[in-house]
């Protein structure tokens, strides 16, 4: 055992991001991946590492996932996310689930405690009870931020489409050192949304996809966009016709482009342990670790490269 040198990747969400959010996000993310790869370190689960991984996105503000969630039309927190185990294909996910602080968790529990793959909104929230999962008040997961966004939104004369493009949904790709590959997603959706709107995020094959025969995929961009060329599925489909993550990436972004006019971003990682993060939006906030290296960055051709070492003693610093 322990053949493979285990890789995380995590992204926080493809978009725009603006100026003054930019540190957090890098540190968003850079932390999240540490956690992820500290998992992957004592022997844990790809599965485990990027529940770990999306889990500390949906606590940070930053990101449009759990706490910072995006509003709906009536002013409410609706979380989708997705988790998906490349062993057998087993997968998990929830969709308009309100008041749980990480709905990755209770995407889990949908994975190993139910015979189904997907629970939403009121079904949701009983099985939730029924596991124990605390229940916090709806106002938990507002941010000022995400209310001044709401009520911009509501204006007569807004472009609700145009603040979409600081989307930010969440999501990990891992390999453990047994060679299992395991994606995790989490979103709060689009801003001002129908009620019970569902975006990719919940949608196996569109949010993420996960196989141990290909690689890993988590994406995030235009929900309406992913699920009409079942963006993640289509990327592990041009690695098993012998492209690199990183061109099969490329390849599946810009046929949602050209197809569809989508933009969105990924990150991925195949079976051999490459990985790969792209993205047709301006920006796209990714982190990865793999041979004790950290990388990271936001904007098209930025990588940042520390220890891990030096990462984590930055990390206890507060960056």
């Amino acid at each position: 055992l322990g053949r493979m040198k285990p890789v995380i990747v995590v992204h926080g969400g493809a978009g725009r991001i603006f100026k003054e959010r930019e540190e957090g996000c890098r540190a968003g993310v850079v932390r999240a991946a540490l956690r992820g790869y500290g998992v992957l370190k004592h022997g844990g689960s790809a599965v485990d590492a990027v529940e770990e991984a999306v889990q500390s996105m949906e606590d940070d503000p930053h990101f449009n996932a759990g706490c910072g969630s995006v509003l709906n039309e009536k002013g409410e927190v609706e979380m989708d996310a997705i988790i998906m185990d490349g062993k057998k294909l087993d997968s998990g996910a929830v969709s308009a689930v309100k008041c749980v602080a990480n709905p990755i968790k209770l995407a889990r529990l949908v994975m190993e405690k139910t015979k189904h793959m997907l629970l939403t909104d009121h079904g949701a929230h009983l099985f939730a009870r029924a596991m124990g999962v605390p229940e916090i008040p709806g106002e938990k997961l507002v941010t000022e931020r995400s209310r001044e966004r709401w009520k911009k939104n509501l204006e007569p004369d807004s472009n609700p489409e145009e603040f979409q493009k600081d989307l930010g949904t969440v999501g990990a790709v891992a390999i453990d050192s047994e060679g299992n590959v395991a994606c995790a997603t989490s979103t709060g959706g689009l801003s001002n949304k129908l009620i019970g709107r569902v975006g990719d995020t919940a949608c196996i094959g569109s949010g993420g996809y996960a196989d141990n025969h290909s690689g890993a995929t988590s994406t995030t961009g235009h929900g309406e966009s992913i699920m009409k060329v079942v963006l993640a599925r289509l990327i592990l489909y041009h690695m098993e016709q012998g492209m690199s993550p990183e061109v099969a990436a490329d390849t599946a972004l810009d046929y949602m482009k050209t197809r569809v006019g989508g933009l969105g971003g990924v990150i991925v990682v195949n079976k051999a342990g490459e990985w790969a993060a792209r993205f047709s939006t301006k920006q796209m906030s990714w982190a990865t670790v793999k041979d004790d290296e950290l990388l990271y960055g936001i904007h098209a051709g930025e990588r940042h490269i520390k220890s891990v070492d030096e990462a984590l003693a930055s990390e206890s610093e507060g960056f």
